[in-house]
């Protein structure tokens, strides 16, 4: 993505809310073409929406990305609907219950797992197929704080975003060759649906943030609009903290 706009194509998943919904606005605001990928279709007809009032392009695109046919329907519908895909930013994740090892169920388990990061692997395995015919990109993949630290009760979670890293990396390097760059951006305790939903955890983790404050998905949006941009022309294989200082 260059700093003056143009007609490129950026795909987000999980875009219908937080920093999804955000950084789909964003990169409208930059000239590019928005595909939006979630589960629901209402939250991604709002954001749509609201860049078709800025005078962006949007496609909206429902599907499970736990699912790789799904994923390989999203990149195909990017690449029919407005000619090519440029950027990606796999960003749809969840949660999981809060409980000790051994009492997760194996059901809860693999729920995490596929959202959080079987979805990366699928959703690039075919991004990076139509970046490669666009001539080349960027993709941001979107973990956490958490992937380099661990999330008490969290043990699926943590053990996922852990696993975008390393996914994240190998990937970088397998294609630095081939004009793609792939980095993590992993925020903090951002004022998003899935932090609300952790009620006095969220609270008690926001505590320790040396800003005093939870981040905002805008404020992600642009360092990930940074990442994807000829700004970081020279990262690939990076992961880029945005937490507030929580980690220090």
């Amino acid at each position: 993505m260059n700093n003056q706009k143009e007609s490129k194509t950026v795909l987000i998943t999980g875009a219908g809310t937080g920093i999804g919904a955000a950084a789909s606005i964003e990169m409208a605001t930059r000239g590019l073409n928005v595909v939006l990928v979630g589960r629901r279709v209402a939250p991604l007809e709002d954001v749509s929406e609201q860049i078709r009032s800025i005078g962006g392009k949007a496609l909206v695109v429902t599907g499970d990305v736990a699912q790789p046919d799904s994923c390989e329907n999203m990149v195909r519908q990017a690449v029919e609907h407005f000619g090519a895909l440029h950027y990606a930013v796999n960003n749809a994740g969840v949660s999981g219950e809060n409980q000790k090892l051994a009492d997760i169920t194996f059901e809860a388990w693999d729920n995490v797992m596929n959202i959080n990061l079987n979805s990366v692997f699928f959703s690039m395995k075919y991004e990076i197929q139509a970046i490669l015919q666009a001539g080349g990109g960027a993709i941001v993949n979107v973990a956490s704080v958490f992937s380099t630290k661990a999330l008490p009760q969290r043990a699926a979670y943590t053990a996922s975003k852990h696993g975008v890293i390393g996914l994240s990396k190998t990937a970088a390097h397998d294609y630095a060759d081939q004009n793609i760059r792939i980095n993590v951006l992993a925020p903090g305790v951002i004022e998003t649906p899935m932090v609300d939903a952790g009620g006095e955890e969220a609270v008690h983790i926001a505590r320790s943030i040396p800003l005093g404050r939870m981040g905002q998905p805008s404020e992600v949006a642009k360092v990930i609009a940074m990442l994807l941009s000829d700004d970081a022309s020279y990262m690939t294989g990076a992961h880029v903290v945005v937490d507030g200082g929580f980690l220090i």
